[in-house]
């Protein structure tokens, strides 16, 4: 009886820690952001299989996105507390780097990248 009225607390505490680690998990979740945005070249037409680079600037690394079929990309799940440093590059062609700020604390941050210059 003793032993059963022990594993039945067990139970119940370990499915309250459950619940607690979700509930976190959903509240970070919500805290993340996503940046997105349209590939275009000098004439502002879409550039469908530009690839957008996206550099963490603390770590350093890099995630790319190759656009999609009306130029569009995407990136989500990104930490609100790092800044990123962000271009896209086309056929030999590049963008200006642009940063999206750690400051800036909008959930959803739209960034168009024009592909205009020579890639140096």
């Amino acid at each position: 009886m003793r032993v059963q009225r022990v594993l039945v607390a067990t139970l119940i505490a370990g499915l309250c820690l459950a619940a607690g680690a979700a509930g976190q998990d959903k509240k970070r979740e919500s805290q993340l952001r996503t940046v997105r945005g349209v590939v275009v070249d000098k004439e502002e037409n879409n550039l469908p299989g530009g690839v957008v680079y996206l550099k963490n600037v603390k770590t350093q690394a890099v995630k790319t996105y190759i656009a999609e079929e009306e130029g569009q990309y995407r990136f989500s799940g990104l930490d609100p507390n790092v800044d990123y440093q962000i271009h896209a590059e086309h056929q030999g062609m590049t963008s200006t780097k642009r940063t999206v700020s750690s400051f800036d604390s909008r959930k959803d941050i739209v960034v168009n990248l024009k592909v205009d210059k020579k890639k140096e």
